[in-house]
């Protein structure tokens, strides 16, 4: 093909969003990647081109150029334009074409044990490329969360905005945010702390992440919760601590005489609202708990992730409050009682700790956003927070409520569901011979999404389980959820017991 069939074949539409200059520039890269321009090889003239094309001059000129600055091309003086002779390697040029999509990995890549597993990991009911449905768990509502409030505030900030929101911040966070957290702890769950103990991260999930690397070493034990929380498991492991899974009962962390918690550098609990089984844990429990980490060095992180939403009674105290050995660090998020887009949440540290999870924090993403921040500490401070935690308690028992009637109207004999004091999802028990995953699996292809409990498990295998998340679905999508698991689990149930017969 010669330059100038070359340039009669170049596909430009002047209909396209995309200019007619990057378009011209793309077909020229692609020709020089393809072998179609060689190495060496001269290019018309800018004004030939443009002829030829039926552009401006001008459009010509300017794709040039841009590939003189890609390395593609080269301007000699005086003898025109003319196509590199030293091109970049293959393989980096394929990458750099974006029609031609991902390039495959080299066979002799290969991931770390970590990737590999992180591969295979998914964390159960996130689908973040799915709407939420019935009964997907930990979804709010957010369609009772004030926007229009939020915005107000917002704007109002927004307006008298001080030039040091624009500026790199304290990484621990904004010290309004931290002073409001500190003394909504103190007032509501009982948290010895001052407000500079307060670190703010980006969710429940960053929290963890730092406790792990600023805690953990590559080969040390890490005690969790099973079942438990797959996010804590992943942060832990993701330091290449080794995990410990305990066992839990109706009341939490079974520890007891005849089974005490093994040595290991940090255990994370769930005392208030253990996930996701929803025991309490005792204060018998809790301070043998304390005792063990005295005496053996440790660390505990005590996940307090839906404190605000109890039932029955107030918020219980939290362990930490409790402690008299610097040993506890708390945690807590506004992804569940505001939504969960806002990424913010804390983490309480001792005293001794507080430079070195600063200094964590700035090294993982810098700082959480000034500006929300301050929407947040305004939010809190001017009363509208308690307000929505006290509104939204009502709202959700109301729902946790309309789901236990229509369970045990629809589905008496086929789950057994018993009603929480906190939280955002009941557990539904399955009858003797069904497997929980192979249930999930069938009302999943039926549009209903129930995790199974085996999702949340490492070792101790109890009865078969699904989470029923209720909190983010009004009365009429959880009664259509509700007939709808009835239909399914009627058909599950009666293959089995053909399949038995």
């Amino acid at each position: 093909m010669t330059r100038t069939e070359l340039f009669r074949s170049l596909e430009l539409d002047h209909r396209r969003r995309t200019s007619l200059r990057q378009q011209l520039s793309n077909e020229l890269r692609r020709s020089v990647i393809e072998g179609r321009l060689r190495p060496g090889a001269k290019l018309p003239s800018s004004r030939r081109v443009a002829d030829e094309l039926g552009i401006g001059r001008n459009t010509a000129v300017a794709a040039f150029e841009q590939l003189i600055a890609e390395g593609y091309l080269e301007a000699r003086h005086g003898s025109g334009t003319f196509v590199v002779v030293a091109l970049p390697e293959q393989s980096l040029l394929e990458h750099q074409l974006s029609s031609r999509g991902s390039t495959k990995i080299s066979s002799r890549s290969r991931l770390s044990e970590l990737g590999r597993w992180l591969a295979r990991f998914r964390v159960p009911g996130l689908d973040p490329d799915r709407p939420p449905v019935p009964f997907r768990p930990s979804v709010v509502a957010l369609d009772l969360f004030p926007q229009s409030l939020w915005n107000r505030i917002r704007s109002r900030i927004a307006r008298a905005l001080p030039t040091t929101l624009y500026r790199y911040g304290n990484a621990a966070g904004y010290a309004p945010l931290r002073h409001v957290i500190a003394d909504y702890l103190r007032a509501s769950r009982g948290v010895r702390c001052d407000w500079r103990q307060v670190v703010v991260v980006s969710g429940a999930q960053q929290a963890l992440d730092l406790a792990a690397r600023v805690l953990l070493n590559a080969g040390d034990s890490a005690i969790v919760e099973d079942p438990g929380h797959p996010g804590a498991w992943a942060a832990f492991r993701a330091v290449g601590a080794k995990l410990i899974p305990f066992r839990v009962d109706e009341y939490g962390l079974a520890i007891e005489e005849n089974c005490p918690l093994p040595q290991a550098r940090l255990a994370c609990v769930c005392p208030s609202h253990q996930y996701p089984l929803g025991g309490t844990l005792p204060l018998r429990r809790r301070l043998t708990l304390l005792t063990w980490a005295r005496q053996h060095r440790a660390w505990i992180i005590e996940d307090d992730y839906d404190s605000e939403f109890r039932y029955v009674g107030g918020p219980l105290p939290a362990l930490q409050g409790l402690d008299r050995f610097n040993c506890v660090l708390y945690m807590g998020t506004f992804s569940k009682v505001l939504h969960p887009a806002l990424r913010l949440g804390y983490l309480v540290v001792p005293n001794h700790l507080i430079d070195a999870f600063s200094t964590m924090k700035a090294i993982a993403d810098r700082q959480a956003p000034l500006a929300e921040q301050a929407v947040l500490a305004s939010f809190i401070e001017d009363g509208h927070f308690g307000r929505h935690i006290r509104r939204m308690r009502m709202v959700y028992i109301e729902r946790q409520q309309i789901l236990l009637e229509a369970v045990q109207d629809r589905l008496e004999g086929l789950l057994d569901v018993q009603p929480a004091e906190a939280g955002f999802h009941l557990v539904g028990w399955l009858p003797s011979g069904m497997k929980d995953t192979s249930v999930s699996d069938a009302l999943q292809e039926a549009g209903i999404e129930c995790p199974p409990l085996s999702r949340y498990t490492l070792r101790h295998r109890s009865r078969s389980g699904l989470m029923l998340g209720y909190a983010g679905y009004n009365k009429n999508e959880l009664l259509s959820a509700t007939a709808a698991l009835a239909t399914q689990m009627r058909s599950l149930n009666s293959r089995i017991v053909e399949t038995e017969v």
